[in-house]
């Protein structure tokens, strides 16, 4: 089998728990998703390489929230590289899959394309946004830039704002066949100790540097887990002849590896007419002239997945005749 071939675990995350160590974890695989996200913009290599490592970032960690409707990850630095933004949407009902979605903002003048790529964003910062849907408080917490990859920014993250120490290995990047297109493949794992809420859950104590810290016998199950995961290699994260089952119990046979319903991923977009009319909903006529172009209309493109929506000047903003605010 090549690495080219579609396999049944492409597009899938699969959750898992070590019952010896109490510790949760998820194995993602993606591969023609990540192919649907970057293909919507022609992205330079160290931005698409970013765009790649978050959105399977994404992936794992969308997965670990009983989420019902979107988790965002989101990156803004004042390098070159000024913006990374990813959702996932949970799925809508059972079976069905999650949705994911990607869009990185640079300024192609200052972008060093032979440069490394998470140097280019700056100081900035690290945040996790959470929507539960209408009549819920939506959750943000923020962390600074820092650790040398977006993978050290979601670990610091956890670490810092939620007390889980939690630990990622990810590999991702192009492969080609000989007479076809090169296509993304992307897989990582991602391992949390169990959260405070988890009957399996153990007490975490702060440490002196304000970051979570475990008693002995935790400690230990953690460490163990970690050196564990530290013998992965790359080809078993993204190539074909391992199935995530059988990394799992390659891996951790010993600490007891139970794994559950594995989740579907593919890319999808929540833009829609009626999401950019009610964008518009809150802008005068005159504002709304401002906005329309030489040929009379009001347009305005999708960020994420390029759709590009072409509006009648008289049938938005607030004092339109006929504002649709419909929440598609």
């Amino acid at each position: 089998m090549t690495l080219g071939t579609k396999i049944a675990w492409d597009d899938t995350v699969l959750p898992f728990q070590l019952d010896r160590s109490d510790v949760r974890g998820r194995v993602a695989r993606l591969d023609g998703v990540l192919d649907n996200v970057l293909a919507q913009h022609d992205y330079p290599p160290v931005v698409e390489a970013l765009v790649a490592e978050m959105a399977l970032l994404t992936a794992l960690i969308g997965q670990t929230i009983k989420l019902r409707w979107k988790l965002s990850l989101q990156v803004r630095g004042d390098g070159p590289i000024r913006l990374i933004a990813t959702d996932y949407y949970g799925p809508t009902a059972d079976g069905a899959p999650a949705r994911i979605r990607a869009y990185a903002s640079y300024d192609k003048d200052r972008l060093d394309l032979n440069g490394e790529s998470f140097a280019q964003v700056g100081k900035g910062y690290f945040a996790v946004l959470i929507d539960q849907g209408e009549g819920n408080t939506p959750y943000q917490g923020i962390t600074p830039i820092a650790g040398g990859s977006l993978t050290e920014c979601a670990k610091t993250y956890f670490a810092q704002s939620e007390q889980l120490p939690t630990r990622f290995s990810l590999t991702y990047g192009k492969s080609q066949e000989p007479g076809e297109a090169a296509s993304w493949r992307a897989g990582g794992i991602m391992l949390q100790m169990m959260p405070k809420a988890s009957p399996f859950a153990v007490e975490a104590i702060t440490n002196e540097d304000g970051l979570a810290a475990l008693e002995p016998e935790a400690e230990e199950n953690w460490l163990r887990a970690n050196v564990l995961l530290d013998t992965v290699e790359e080809l078993e994260l993204i190539g074909p002849s391992v199935p995530p089952t059988e990394l799992l119990l390659r891996l951790f046979h010993e600490e007891t590896p139970r794994v559950f319903d594995k989740q579907p991923i593919k890319f999808g977009c929540s833009c829609s007419e009626d999401r950019v009319r009610q964008s518009l909903s809150i802008y005068s006529a005159k504002d709304i002239a401002t906005m329309t172009t030489d040929e009379g209309t009001v347009t305005a493109d999708c960020q994420f997945c390029g759709a590009h929506y072409v509006l009648d000047p008289a049938s938005v903003g607030f004092e339109a005749a006929n504002v649709d605010n419909t929440d598609s």
